[in-house]
C-alpha cells in the first residue's frame, strides 16, 4: 500500500484589530479533526424607501449597506485519539478551549472586542469576528472528565469581498478525481448513520478487512467518529491492495 498524502489541516489564526497581519502565533490552533463541510452565506444590506410620493405598485428595493458574510462549520475533538507527542491531555475542553479563545472579548482601550480571526484550509481562507459558538460534550469518563466534544461556530465580516485562493503545497496524487480514482462525483458514496464507525459500515459489506484502507483513502482520521450523514467512498483503497 502507497503511503497517503499529507492531510492538510484547518487552521485559526489571530489577526490585527485591521484584519491584514497574523499575529500571536502563540494563540494559534490546528483542528484536531477537520470539518465535514463549510457554509459560507453572503447578505446585501436592502431597504425599500419611505416617504410620499406615487404609492402605485411596487416600491424599488434600494442597496444601502455593505453587506455581511459568514462562514459556520462545526469541528469534532476527541482525546481518546492518538494524540500529538507532548500533548496529551485527558479533557477535551483542554482542546475546545482554543476555540473558545477567538469568542472572547479581549480589553482594547476602554472596549472590550473579541479578537480578528482568520480560518485557513488549504486554498480556502476567511478572515472575521467569530460571531457565536456552541459546544456539545458527548462522551465522559468514567472519572466525569469530558472525553469527546462537538464545536460549532460562525464567523462574520462586514462586507463582501472576492474570494481568496491561497497557494498549497501542491495537489496530492489523483487530483481532480475521487478518493478510489474515478472522476469527482461518480463513484458510488456511502452516508454514514449516526452513532456509526467506518469498521461497522466496511464489515456490513463485506470489507471488513479493508477498513484501514478505507480510512486512507477517503482522509478519515478517526474511523470510530464519522459524522452522521458523512459520505464515503467504500471502493476507494481497495484497488491499491488488490494491485
Amino acid at each position: 500500500m502507497n503511503d497517503p498524502s499529507p492531510l492538510a489541516k484547518a487552521e485559526l489564526r489571530q489577526l490585527d484589530a485591521n484584519f491584514e497581519n497574523e499575529i500571536e502565533k502563540d494563540t494559534w490552533t490546528t483542528v484536531q479533526f477537520n470539518p465535514e463541510s463549510l457554509k459560507v452565506s453572503f447578505a446585501n444590506q436592502v431597504q425599500t424607501p419611505t416617504g410620499g410620493g406615487d404609492q402605485r405598485g411596487t416600491p424599488a428595493r434600494q442597496f444601502v449597506g455593505a453587506g455581511t458574510t459568514k462562514l459556520a462549520l462545526q469541528l469534532w475533538f476527541d482525546v481518546t485519539h492518538p494524540q500529538d507527542p507532548g500533548g496529551t491531555v485527558d479533557d477535551v475542553r483542554q482542546l475546545t478551549k482554543k476555540i473558545a479563545f477567538f469568542i472572547t472579548p479581549k480589553k482594547d482601550g476602554r472596549k472590550f472586542i473579541p479578537p480578528a480571526v482568520r480560518f485557513l484550509w488549504g486554498s480556502f481562507q476567511f478572515d472575521g469576528i467569530m460571531e457565536s459558538m456552541e459546544e456539545s460534550l458527548e462522551l465522559f469518563s468514567a472519572e466525569g472528565k469530558p472525553v469527546r466534544a462537538s464545536v460549532s461556530f460562525s464567523l462574520t465580516q462586514q462586507k463582501i469581498t472576492e474570494f481568496v485562493f491561497r497557494p498549497t503545497q501542491g495537489a496530492p496524487a489523483g487530483a481532480g478525481a475521487g478518493p478510489s480514482g474515478a472522476p469527482a462525483g461518480t463513484a458510488p458514496m456511502t452516508q454514514a448513520p449516526a452513532g456509526s464507525s467506518l469498521q461497522g459500515l466496511a464489515a456490513h459489506q463485506g470489507l471488513g478487512d479493508n477498513w484501514k484502507d478505507i480510512a486512507s483513502a477517503n482522509g478519515i482520521e478517526n474511523p470510530r467518529l464519522l459524522s452522521p450523514g458523512q459520505l464515503i467512498d467504500m471502493k476507494a483503497g481497495l484497488s491499491i491492495t488488490r494491485g
